[in-house]
């Protein structure tokens, strides 16, 4: 019996046995289906299904091949494996900033995420995601450090006075750093009857973290607690982190305190 480990290699060293079990989840396919789909040439596909026939993954019925149940099961695994190693790979430079302590959080929660960090001599990539998904909001809820930045407070300014239903927890540290931003601009904005303030004694990773709710789409907001620097925007339409960031936010809202015009005035 192969070892796991040599069955692993086998699929993994040959992009065309990748391709061609990826090609046939949708079905069964005669050579030429999966030479254009996998880019193989002729006898490269006929090695690799009579490779797969060899692990009784594949079976061929007349000029077709389908999968059999193992190499569904083969086929699926292996894609979820794929999927977990891009996600990785996509957020191995910002996994010191990722939000641990806020319960619940999983990274693959965020596996097909949109994720912009700074780079070489532009390093407002992550701001700039921050303002396009405010300014393609409806509606936007959240809590923490997500519009902190100055261009990120003008875009939320702007949009709570053109309309846009806005309901926000700060830490009272963030708070007062937003208010100092430009006082006038933020108690016009805060005056709205469209948006809700409230602060809270113990958001988690509530110097480093911002969590948004933008309609569908979720977004973390990934400071360096030391610098204030954003390291990272990561945001994703998935139902899985959208139910997360869900029950998450309502827990820290319940418990913070509602902010009235005239106290953000006094301060």
């Amino acid at each position: 019996m192969a070892a796991p480990l040599d069955e692993l290699a086998f699929v993994a060293r040959s992009e065309h046995r990748v391709g061609t079990l990826e090609a046939l989840l949708d079905g069964p396919r005669d050579r030429n289906a999966l030479r254009e789909a996998t880019g193989a040439s002729s006898p490269t596909v006929g090695r690799v299904v009579a490779d797969l026939e060899q692990r009784r993954w594949v079976v061929r019925e007349g000029r077709t091949y389908g999968l059999t149940e193992l190499g569904t099961f083969v086929a699926d695994e292996f894609g979820r494996l794929q999927r977990a190693m891009e996600t990785v790979a996509r957020l191995r430079d910002v996994e010191p900033y990722l939000p641990s302590e806020m319960p619940g959080f999983a990274v693959d929660l965020f596996e097909d995420a949109v994720v912009a960090v700074p780079g070489p001599g532009y390093p407002y990539e992550p701001v700039e995601r921050v303002t396009e998904l405010i300014e393609g909001a409806d509606s936007m809820r959240g809590f923490g450090t997500t519009v902190l930045k100055s261009s990120n407070l003008e875009a939320a300014c702007d949009a709570i006075l053109d309309g846009l239903p806005f309901e926000f927890v700060y830490s009272p540290t963030v708070l007062e750093t937003v208010v100092s931003w430009n006082p006038e601009r933020v108690l016009e904005a805060a005056g709205c009857d469209n948006c809700t303030t409230y602060v809270h004694e113990a958001l988690p990773d509530r110097e480093s973290c911002g969590l948004g709710l933008y309609d569908d789409r979720v977004g973390l907001c990934c400071h360096d607690a030391e610098t204030g620097l954003l390291r990272a925007s990561i945001d994703t339409g998935s139902s899985a982190a959208h139910d997360w960031a869900e029950t998450t936010y309502e827990r820290y809202r319940r418990e913070a305190r509602l902010v009235e015009a005239d106290e953000l005035r006094s301060r």
